[in-house]
């Protein structure tokens, strides 16, 4: 296995524990420190993670369930290599989720946690701060956001299909963020700031349709950065990319 450093989780109950685990590993394949191939051994994880067996082991189901490692018999857990095409794919997956549940879930949320929300963005927007504060602020509020849709869409199944993959869609953003701030580019936190505005502001005037085509807008402006973080990504992979995510924006508006 690639060697990555040693981490040594607080303690947390064994959910969060579990879902650190998750997000660190899945941070490690995207920005390259495991590469695809490589042999994830459930001893050697739970040494540097500082946990027993059982956490790793479900770590591992869960990424497998997202598609990042293969459980393969005999062989354990193995990296797979996510091409920029299964970016495009879960991106388009999302989009189909989040926009239903911003249709479903207008006129339900309450409308303090809204306007609470639009001043939050509001103020992020305005300050347009080159700090982990700021990066941290934008994380805060994009989950709070995310969240709270998919808990007021009043249907279950969908609010489940969205919670089971916001591992993998947070990943991917974590990763995009943390290459922009190690360029100092903060660009795409303020550009993100104030497409997650435009939501707000759709729901707050109780428009579905607005809300919705604002939700596609979201997710095909965040494809080109989830894209371009991808160790392997190419040129060709982050044009065809952009043009399904165009796609994806113009039948949001429908």
């Amino acid at each position: 296995m690639a060697t990555t450093q040693q981490t040594q989780l607080p303690k947390w109950d064994h959910g969060l524990r579990r879902q650190t685990i998750v997000e660190s590993l899945f941070a490690d394949v995207f920005q390259g420190r495991l590469r695809p191939g490589s042999h994830l051994v459930t001893q050697e994880l739970a040494e540097r993670f500082g946990v027993s067996h059982t956490p790793i082991r479900e770590a591992l189901i869960a990424l497998a369930g997202i598609g990042i490692v293969d459980l393969v018999p005999n062989r354990g857990a193995v990296v797979r290599r996510i091409s920029a095409r299964e970016v495009r794919e879960v991106c388009q997956v999302r989009r189909l989720l989040e926009c239903e549940a911003v249709r479903s879930a207008t006129g339900r949320i309450d409308l303090s946690q809204l306007h609470e929300l639009a001043a939050e963005l509001r103020r992020l927007v305005a300050a347009r701060g080159r700090s982990p504060r700021f990066i941290e602020q934008a994380r805060v509020l994009d989950s709070r956001l995310h969240d709270l849709i998919a808990d007021c869409c009043e249907n279950s199944f969908l609010a489940k299909e969205i919670s089971r993959l916001k591992t993998l869609f947070r990943a991917f953003r974590d990763v995009a963020w943390e290459r922009d701030e190690a360029r100092n580019d903060y660009h795409r936190l303020a550009e993100e700031a104030r497409e997650h505005l435009a939501i707000v502001e759709a729901l707050l005037a109780g428009d579905a349709r607005q809300g919705s085509r604002a939700m596609a807008r979201h997710i095909h402006s965040g494809l080109k950065y989830w894209s371009r973080a991808m160790p392997s990504g190419s040129e060709n992979g982050n044009h065809r990319g952009m043009e399904a995510g165009r796609k994806a924006e113009r039948n949001g508006r429908s």
